[in-house]
């Protein structure tokens, strides 16, 4: 399987938003080619990192971001800013809400035993660069 491998991922509702659920189409690396999130996105993980910090300063999670894998884009709609950070189907019903200034401003999916980040969603309509747009 190539790098520009498609995957699809079943249906899904997610945790505490009361949407429906959405057929999702991810863009997916070979295993083994994965490279960290933190260098595909340093400042977006920095961000989560810091939030995670300002909502419990000994928050075990904020100690794995760094460590975080970038599995692919999700493609389900030409909006979506889901980055899968876990093979696709890792979440779980688990979700961290980050608020910045009382806004959500990034949603971290969370794996069945809410110990492990699956997916980050960005709402703050930050431009995320090349690595977050879908091929052509």
């Amino acid at each position: 399987m190539s790098t520009d491998a498609w995957s699809r991922v079943g249906l899904a509702e997610r945790a505490g938003r009361g949407d429906t659920p959405c057929l999702c189409i991810v863009r997916v690396m070979t295993a083994g080619q994965h490279p960290l999130l933190v260098d595909v996105f340093p400042d977006l993980v920095a961000d989560i990192v810091v939030l995670l910090h300002a909502e419990d300063e000994d928050d075990s999670l904020a100690d794995t971001v760094e460590t975080l894998l970038f599995h692919g884009v999700c493609t389900c709609t030409a909006t979506c800013t889901n980055l899968l950070t876990a093979p696709p189907g890792s979440s779980g019903s688990w979700m961290v809400q980050l608020e910045r200034n009382g806004e959500d401003v990034i949603w971290l999916s969370l794996d069945p035993s809410a110990t492990a980040i699956t997916d980050i969603e960005v709402l703050d309509g930050r431009d995320l660069g090349p690595a977050s747009r879908r091929p052509a």
